[in-house]
C-alpha cells in the first residue's frame, strides 16, 4: 500500500470478504464489506471513501487495489522464503502484510500514516503472526533501514527514484526487491540501451542492479482507477565488488550526458558551461592529490 511518506501517494490493499451467500462482492448494508470495515459511498463529488472511519482522499492519490490475485502474485514473484526478514514499504491496512506474514519469518513495515499504523496493529492483534511484525512509523526516506533479506512494496509514485537508490545503497546488500511502480517509471528501469525510454535512471539502476519487468497491473485493478497503469519490477543488487566506479562521480557524468535531449555527446561536451565545469573539477582533483601527498 502506498503510504510510506507524507507527500507520497498512498494506496492501500483491501480484499472483499466472503459474504454469507458465498459471493465475495455481495453488498452489506451501504457498501462492500472489505478488510477494515464496510466501504460506504459518499455523496457525488466528495472525492473520498470511508472504511470504518478511515478516509482515503483523492487529493492524496489514494486508490484501493481490489484484485487479491495481484497481491498473491507479488508475494510469489518476490521469492519470499520461510527464513526471510521482509521489508514492506507503505503497508496500509495490511492485506499484503498478512500475506507476507504467512510466508516469511518476520515482516518489518514502514508506514507514515498514523491511522494506517493503528489499523495494522489492530489487524494483527491476537493472531499467531503478531509477534513476527515490527512496525516503523515514519517517512521511509528519513528512517534508518534495518537488516532485511527482501523488500516488497507498492511504491509511492512521487518517491520512486529516491526510494530505489536508497534501497540500492543499503548495506548489507539485500537479495532482491519486488516493487510496484507507475508503468513508465518501471519500463525506464528495465529498458536496454537504444530504447527511446533509456535514460539516466536506466543507466544508474542497471549499473547497480539487475532489473526485470515481471507483471503489468492495469489501472482497472484499483478503485477508483488511477490515471496510469502500474508494473511490478524485480531488482537484484549486484555485489559491491562488481561496481568498478565511484557512484557519485559516475552519476555526475551520466547527469551531463542525459541533461539535454536530442544533443550528441560531442555537442554536450563542447558547450562552454560543461567545459568550465570539467576544468574546475580537474583543478579540484589535482589540488586534492597535492594535499594528500
Amino acid at each position: 500500500a502506498r503510504g510510506a511518506t507524507g507527500t507520497a501517494t498512498h494506496i492501500s490493499f483491501f480484499f472483499p470478504r466472503q459474504a454469507s451467500n458465498g459471493n465475495p462482492r455481495a453488498m452489506s448494508g451501504t457498501g462492500i464489506r472489505v478488510a477494515g470495515g464496510v466501504s460506504k459511498k459518499l455523496g457525488k463529488g466528495a472525492g473520498k471513501a470511508a472504511y470504518q472511519g478511515i478516509q482515503f482522499l483523492k487529493s492524496y492519490g489514494q486508490h484501493i487495489l481490489k484484485n487479491p490475485m495481484i497481491v498473491n502474485a507479488i508475494v510469489e514473484k518476490g521469492g519470499v522464503k520461510s527464513t526471510d526478514v521482509v521489508l514492506e514499504i507503505g503497508p496500509g491496512t495490511g492485506n499484503l502484510t498478512m500475506r507476507l506474514l504467512e510466508t516469511a519469518k518476520k515482516v518489518i513495515a514502514i508506514e507514515f500514516d498514523p491511522r494506517m499504523v493503528l489499523e495494522l496493529q489492530r489487524r494483527v492483534q491476537g493472531t499467531p503472526h503478531a509477534a513476527n511484525l515490527h512496525i516503523i512509523s515514519g517517512d521511509f526516506l528519513k528512517v534508518d533501514l534495518p537488516y532485511f533479506d527482501v523488500c516488497i512494496a507498492n511504491v509511492p509514485y512521487q518517491i520512486s527514484s529516491p526510494l530505489v537508490f536508497k534501497l540500492l545503497s543499503h548495506r548489507p546488500v539485500f537479495r532482491a526487491a519486488t516493487l510496484m511502480f507507475q508503468r513508465e517509471f518501471a519500463m525506464r528501469l528495465c529498458v536496454p540501451p537504444g530504447d527511446p525510454l533509456y535514460c539516466r535512471l536506466s543507466v544508474n539502476a542497471q549499473l547497480l542492479a539487475r532489473t526485470t519487468h515481471i507483471l503489468k497491473v492495469g489501472k482497472n485493478n484499483f478503485r477508483p482507477p488511477p490515471k496510469v497503469d502500474s508494473s511490478v519490477v524485480r531488482i537484484e543488487p549486484k555485489p559491491v565488488n562488481q561496481i568498478p566506479v565511484n557512484f557519485k562521480e559516475w552519476d555526475g557524468l551520466v547527469r551531463l550526458c542525459f541533461g539535454r535531449k536530442n544533443k550528441t555527446l560531442g555537442g554536450i561536451f563542447r558547450t562552454k558551461t560543461v567545459l568550465e565545469l570539467i576544468e574546475n573539477n580537474f583543478k579540484t582533483y589535482k589540488a586534492l592529490q597535492v594535499n594528500n601527498g
